[in-house]
């Protein structure tokens, strides 16, 4: 098991502190109280979805997981968009449809009928990888080039899902919004009292003590 390198940090501890504003809890409650059931997403798409995730984003499993799957869902249900998209590619909920059924669809024709979400991971993985690369090219993608998708969609999508997420924020030791506490300490390798302490090797039960008394 990899040890966290934030050992003991929980950065939901800043909810009721000066380090959040009001807007910032009603934020993050939002994204903790995201619906477990998908809206946007058929069930065909909902597995395909699940399967993708975890093939970009692979979680570990003794920690409290970012719902992944649950995010992009209720974000397309929002009608929520960038504000800019790539002319190549359609909008972002017909880009989803059109790249999760053009997955399902290579899936099938690679491995005896079977869609994405049911054939093992090492085979996954080889898919999405030709995608990456533009290798796939089923009259499924309606014109859509599988690479872009994959640059456009899957990875700003699903890794920006992940890093918006508090269990993701504790991961990697940051506080969230600076607002309005904001950060004092701006010299090169010093830390302000309200932000985690890193693991040095060796040293993680200092650090653990450190950070659970971080507000």
């Amino acid at each position: 098991m990899t040890l966290p390198r934030y050992p003991g940090y929980d950065v939901l501890m800043k909810r009721d502190t000066p380090s959040w504003d009001d807007v910032t809890r009603e934020v993050i409650d939002e994204r903790l109280a995201t619906p477990k059931e998908p809206r946007f997403f058929d069930a065909v798409q909902w597995k395909a979805m699940c399967a993708l995730c975890e093939c970009i984003v692979p979680q570990d499993v003794t920690r409290e997981p970012v719902p992944l799957p649950e995010l992009l869902d209720a974000k397309l249900m929002k009608g929520v968009g960038d504000g800019y998209r790539d002319a190549r590619l359609p909008s972002m909920p017909d880009a989803w449809r059109i790249g999760l059924a053009a997955l399902d669809a290579e899936s099938r024709a690679r491995h005896d009928g079977l869609p994405f979400a049911s054939i093992d991971v090492n085979a996954r993985h080889a898919l999405v990888q030709d995608m990456q690369h533009g290798k796939i090219h089923d009259e499924a993608w309606q014109r859509m080039p599988p690479d872009l998708f994959f640059k456009e969609r899957v990875l700003h999508d699903i890794c920006g899902a992940y890093y918006s997420h508090p269990h993701a924020w504790s991961e990697i030791g940051f506080g969230g919004p600076a607002n309005p506490r904001g950060y004092v300490r701006m010299v090169f390798d010093r830390r302000d009292p309200w932000e985690a302490a890193e693991a040095a090797p060796g040293h993680e039960q200092e650090a653990q003590k450190e950070n659970r008394r971080v507000r």
